[in-house]
């Protein structure tokens, strides 16, 4: 009976467990966006209104997070006077493809607009 309980309590557990696991764009991107006076989805339009299609938007974006420099943000140099460059990602790169599959999914206005 014991045993029984047991093994209810850490399949529950582990149950639970499952549905509060956060993507990798949450753990990684939202993560330290959040710190940030601009909100995460400003500099999805940003990329938007400069590379218009979904694959040129994701592989400049891509290019940034891997090596980035002053020369390919897309952001004023007001805010990197304020914040300066990021820092290199460390996602590999089919982490890096998923997050910004997320991303997109999740702030693409195609298909969205009326």
């Amino acid at each position: 009976m014991v045993k029984l309980i047991l093994t209810l309590v850490l399949l529950v557990s582990f149950l639970n467990a499952a549905k509060t696991k956060k993507t990798v764009y949450e753990n990684n991107c939202i993560k330290c966006h959040r710190k940030l006076p601009v909100s995460i989805d400003k500099y999805f339009y940003r990329y938007l209104l400069k590379y218009s299609s979904e694959d040129r938007v994701k592989e400049s974006m891509f290019r940034y997070l891997k090596k980035p420099s002053k020369d390919m943000t897309i952001m004023p140099e007001a805010f990197i006077k304020r914040f300066g460059i990021k820092k290199k990602t460390t996602l590999s790169d089919k982490k890096l493809y998923k997050a910004l599959d997320i991303y997109w999914e999740k702030y693409k206005i195609f298909g969205k607009l009326k």
